[in-house]
Formats: C-alpha cells, structure tokens, sequence
C-alpha cells in the first residue's frame, strides 16, 4: 500500500498545505511519494524529498505543467495512478481543482476534506458547514481524498536522510486547455491559510473605510493576516481572498481575533479549529462567544483602538 501526495507548489516553493497533507497520508499506512509536477521546479523537489516520512519524490517537468492547469496535472497524475492505494491532495483551490478530475477519469468517489483517518479506507468529514461529522468508509481500489490541512499539524523537514528523488517522463496533454494569465492580488501580509495570527472583520464595521481604518492598525501591530465574514466581503467592506468561512478559506492560525463578527455557522466552520479566539461583540447573545476563548463585550469601535493603543 503507498500513497501519492500531489505537492502544492509556485515552482519556486514548496506550499505548506503540503505539509500537512504528509501527516494525513502517514496514517493510511505504507510509504508516501510525493509528486512535484510543475517546470523549473528542482527546489520543489528537493524541499519535498526533505520532509520527514516521504520515501520518494517523483519530479516531472513539463511546460504544459507550468501554471498547475487542471486537465494537464491530471492526465500526468492518471498515468501513475494505479501505483497507489491512496492519491491526497490539500483541500485547496488547487486540490478542489484537480482532485474531482482525477476521480472522475479514474472512475472512483472522491471523498472531500478529511480532517481524521480512522483506518486505511475509513474517514472522518465534516459535513452541514460542521455542525456534524461522517464517518466514510471508501472500497474503491484507488481512494482519491481532499485533506483539510488545518486538522493535521504540518510534517517536520529534515535535511539528514533526504528522499530519494526520481525523474520520470512528462505525459503529452491534449491541449485543449491553454494558460492565458493570471491576475495575482499582491499583498505584504501573510497568506490568509497560512498565517500565525488573523485579524478578521464583520458586517459591524459599516463600511470598507471604517474597516481599514479600525483592523489595519491592530494586524499591523500583530503582525497578522486580515480576514472577513462573507457578509463583509458581499458588502463590499474586503476583498474576496479575505473571507473566511465555509465558502471562503479555511484557518486554523494560533489567534484568531473576531471583531463585529456574529459568528453565522458558515464562518465558524471556517476558523472554530484555531487554537486560541478572542472576540469583541456587543451583542451578549452573538453566536461567536460559544466558540470563543476570550469574549469582549463591547463596542468594537472604543474597544480596537484601545487594544491597539495597549500593544
């Protein structure tokens, strides 16, 4: 039994969603290869050929491969496929991307967002945005699984005993699919899904300019990831790529900071596995205290800038 990893990658780094995919695929069992697909992307594999528990990485390099095209990476992962027990992919836009793909051409279920490998063909999934868990058990001979990273902790890297790292041939696309461009947001703070610390904003802000003007000074001081409710990002108040929740982006940072959040179970679902949450709300019955390890009371427009000030 061995389990392929597809590597979450820019062709430059390795991403650290992938890290984390490793923990899961430690406990199907058997060894774990990795694949590096992509162009110009040695120091992918070689990063990944240091990450402790990987016994192979696979490195196929390939234009067509460049920008990670869904059809392309599939048609390459097809070809390898029937090594492996398992394929994992984190549950990214990348892995949402290409995982349904591969399982449909594969002719198999997919089972979505893991977050507990209870056996070797048995899963935990979190389903009705969390609120309740299923238990699948999968007897396809190929299980093609979405991880959710933020319910493995990432694997360790180590330079003392690298995976070997083997070259195989890139498989010809059918070009039905081309790279046009990408248009990529540019932000000096950390990625969102990767973040230590996340400062987030709810629909209580009011307005995009009340949200910068309350939340920048306090994730500046912090050091942190911005964030927002859907109903903010609808409103206007943030960017999409700063939603949080079930239909956005899925965090576990070690503090989460919920300021004029409710706390709606779609958003909860996507930050309730952070390790410490504090929220400020003026409403005593907002659904976000029960999640909450430290609750504020208060109106978070006197209360921000005064922790602001305290830092």
């Amino acid at each position: 039994m061995t389990t392929l990893i597809i590597a979450e990658h820019d062709n430059t780094t390795l991403k650290p969603a992938t890290l984390n995919t490793v923990t899961a695929a430690a406990q199907c069992g058997g060894d774990i290869h990795v694949l590096v697909a992509g162009h110009n992307a040695g120091a992918v594999a070689t990063a990944a050929a240091q990450i402790a528990g990987v016994a192979k990485v696979l490195h196929v390099d390939a234009d067509t491969l460049a920008h990670a095209i869904a059809e392309n990476v599939t048609v390459q992962i097809q070809a390898i496929a029937a090594n492996y027990s398992h394929i994992l992919f984190a549950a990214t836009a990348s892995g949402k991307n290409i995982a349904p793909r591969l399982a449909a051409k594969l002719d198999v279920a997919q089972i979505s967002e893991i977050t507990k490998v209870v056996a070797a063909d048995t899963f935990e999934r979190p389903i009705y945005a969390g609120n309740a868990i299923a238990t699948v058990q999968s007897l396809d001979a190929t299980k093609v699984i979405t991880v959710r990273t933020t319910a493995f902790d990432a694997a360790a890297q180590t330079t003392a005993a690298p995976a070997a790292i083997e070259t195989i041939a890139p498989v010809a696309s059918s070009g039905a699919t081309t790279y046009v461009g990408s248009e990529i947001a540019k932000n000096e703070r950390p990625e969102l899904t990767a973040a230590k610390i996340i400062v987030s904003g709810g629909r209580a802000l009011g307005s995009a300019e009340k949200f910068n003007e309350v939340m920048l000074p306090l994730a500046d001081k912090l050091g942190a990831a911005l964030g927002a409710s859907r109903a903010a990002v609808d409103a206007g108040y943030a960017p999409n790529d700063w939603q949080v929740g079930q239909t956005g982006k899925i965090v576990a940072p070690q503090l989460y900071i919920a300021a004029g959040i409710s706390g709606a179970i779609q958003h909860l679902a996507g930050m309730k596995d952070s390790k410490v949450i504090v929220a400020i709300n003026k409403d005593p019955e907002a659904p976000i205290f029960s999640v909450a390890d430290y609750g504020l009371e208060a109106d978070l427009f006197t209360a921000v800038p005064e922790l602001v000030a305290a830092l």
